[in-house]
């Protein structure tokens, strides 16, 4: 997962790029054209993106890049990247190397995700 600073995160201006607010639900949208899609964080609280990065990339089969915008901590880092989110914003103030480390601590899942479908018990050793 790749990890951006606010000043480094482009705005959707461009043609291709969806902001999505975290009550739409992704199955009514037409996604033809769309290569990003910038899912919002209102409160580091409110999970309801988790989801719509679920059913995009496992229901919808959105191969684009799914943005994690917001209020965007570390501690929500590994459960985005195992939902399909590829690139988050962190929010103000939070350092970009700490963020990366997060990465390290968790090297492996029992569970399946919504990018490594397959259970540990279910893989070859």
């Amino acid at each position: 997962m790749k990890i951006i600073t606010a000043q480094e995160h482009e705005s959707a201006n461009s043609t291709g790029i969806l902001e999505l607010a975290n009550d739409v639900d992704p199955r009514t949208l037409d996604l033809t054209g769309i290569t990003r899609i910038d899912l919002q964080f209102p409160a580091f609280t409110d999970g309801r993106a988790y989801s719509q990065a679920f059913l995009l990339r496992r229901r919808l089969g959105f191969a684009g890049e799914l943005r994690a915008t917001g209020d965007v901590l570390i501690d929500q880092l590994v459960q985005m990247q195992r939902t399909g989110f590829d690139v988050a914003v962190l929010s103000e103030g939070v350092d970009a190397s700490a963020a990366q480390r997060q990465f390290e601590r968790f090297t492996g899942f029992y569970q399946g995700s919504a990018v490594e479908t397959k259970p540990q018990f279910a893989k070859a050793t």
